[in-house]
């Protein structure tokens, strides 16, 4: 099948214009093992048209071979593309795809339900907007609905959709879904989650999700899709606070001097009094540059391009923000800890942090408690293992500007690095800055012999050559 616009046989030049102009909304789906995360993203994509033909035989076949679907065509099958996930008919790796109605873009993410998976569903969610929290109408609300709904919660996702899934296997009973509703109400009350949508579906099937069912005549709400088209996109971002964290210095002659990132927060005109952080100097913006031209005006989420009207030091990692504006900047902070790796996190342990453009060493100086997602319980911990929620307080080698998570989610982010591997540990949303520590205290003498006990094995160990030698001297 191709598109929905005929546009693309008539007006290819047209069609390409209103596509470029249309919003873009990232939202995932989450939920428990087997509720029909999958199967629900494969009929959004076949019911909006945005299946080839020769993509729509491929998975009839493979739905005979691995489909758990019966004599059905197993939809799911076109987001579950790893091997074992059709094997064992789950979802493993975050799988990303893309469709377009007449009215927007979508970017989903399927996520997988199983716990171990969690740090999987954490990366997902980080950058939507929207996530559609799925429950299967024969169990109801489970643990991992409300792990998910924690997660999407504390990552600042403001648009929830609860989808309450496989409601033909309970002959679309009205006081089923009732009492799915009051159950997820009543968890979402310790949540920061306002005034979430409601919808009776069949994925398999396809009722309520794009077209209406006349098998839930009670129902009388929008489908899945008229949500997902006109829920506003503009009402969570951050308008006010311009905040431009600079990410590369574009010299391409000595004409020029630029200075390119993506926006974080807030918007930005030539004209505009700037100041650089942390070195405090002010300027005026002098032009917004893009490939296309130069901008009036330039907003949240927009990568651009901009000079100053005079020639001051701006390097990679420093921010501007207006010349009124003030940002927290402080080397100890409080924060929201999601831990991503099989290894523990032991306070005192040394980590490199980065923040947007900006990469510093630190430790997670302390763990105030570990959140229980199940009943918001909070239990003391002293250590993270993979998949904990913790709230902490890390403590950096140098100071760095930051914003609380709930009112900007660039600035208010970071990622924790391992200094040896270099993979991706833990994420974290700043919850305060704290007062400002001296430097010396944060990286003690303890934990910096620790590491180099280490690092000093390992250098002996592949490098034998080299003979005994303190690489800490």
């Amino acid at each position: 099948m191709s598109h929905q616009s005929d546009l693309i046989s008539t007006d290819i030049d047209t069609y390409l214009a209103q596509h470029e102009q249309k919003e873009l909304l990232r939202l995932l789906t989450c939920g428990s093992v087997d509720d029909g995360k999958s199967t629900l993203i494969g009929r959004l994509l076949h019911d909006s048209k945005m299946i080839y033909e020769d993509q729509l035989a491929s998975v009839r076949t493979d739905s005979a071979k691995h489909g758990t679907t019966g004599e059905k065509i197993d939809l799911a099958l076109l987001v579950d593309g790893l091997q074992a996930e059709r094997e064992q008919g789950i979802t493993i790796d975050v799988a990303y795809r893309y469709f377009s109605t007449a009215k927007r873009k979508f970017i989903i993410a399927d996520t997988p339900g199983h716990e171990q998976y969690t740090r999987n569903m954490a990366t997902g969610a980080s950058t939507c907007a929207l996530a559609i929290i799925l429950i299967d109408a024969r169990h109801g609300v489970a643990k991992q609905t409300r792990r998910h709904s924690y997660i999407a919660s504390l990552l600042g996702i403001k648009h929830i959709v609860v989808a309450v899934n496989k409601m033909d296997l309970m002959d679309f009973d009205e006081n089923v879904f009732e009492n799915i509703k009051a159950d997820y109400l009543q968890f979402a009350e310790k949540l920061d989650i306002v005034d979430p949508h409601f919808v009776p579906i069949s994925a398999l099937d396809g009722d309520n999700v794009v077209n209406r069912s006349e098998r839930s005549p009670w129902y009388d709400g929008p489908t899945l899709m008229e949500i997902l088209e006109n829920v506003p996109l503009t009402a969570h971002k951050n308008l006010q606070n311009f905040r431009f964290p600079v990410q590369y210095v574009n010299r391409p002659n000595l004409d020029f001097r630029g200075f390119c990132g993506t926006i974080a927060s807030g918007v930005v005109k030539p004209g505009d009094t700037i100041k650089v952080l942390p070195s405090g100097r002010t300027s005026k913006v002098k032009a917004i540059v893009t490939y296309d031209g130069d901008l009036d005006e330039a907003f949240v989420d927009q990568s651009v391009t901009l000079t100053l009207t005079d020639e001051i030091d701006v390097s990679r990692g420093d921010m501007l923000v207006h010349a009124d504006d003030e940002v927290d900047q402080t080397n100890h902070i409080k924060a929201n800890l999601v831990w991503m790796a099989d290894k523990p996190c032991t306070p005192g342990t040394e980590y490199l942090f980065k923040f947007a453009t900006k990469l510093v060493s630190g430790q997670v100086e302390s763990i105030d408690f570990r959140v229980d997602v199940n009943t918001q319980e909070h239990l003391p911990a002293d250590k993270l293992q993979l998949n904990d929620i913790a709230v902490g307080r890390v403590a950096l080698s140098q100071a760095v500007l930051v914003d609380q998570y709930q009112s900007n989610r660039t600035t208010g982010a970071f990622v924790v690095i391992d200094r040896l591997s270099n993979l991706t540990v833990g994420a974290g949303m700043v919850v305060e800055a704290l007062a400002e520590t001296d430097t010396n205290t944060t990286t003690n003498t303890t934990q910096y012999s620790e590491f180099e006990r280490e690092l000093n094995a390992l250098v002996r160990k592949h490098f034998p050559h080299w003979g005994a030698r303190d690489i800490s001297q």
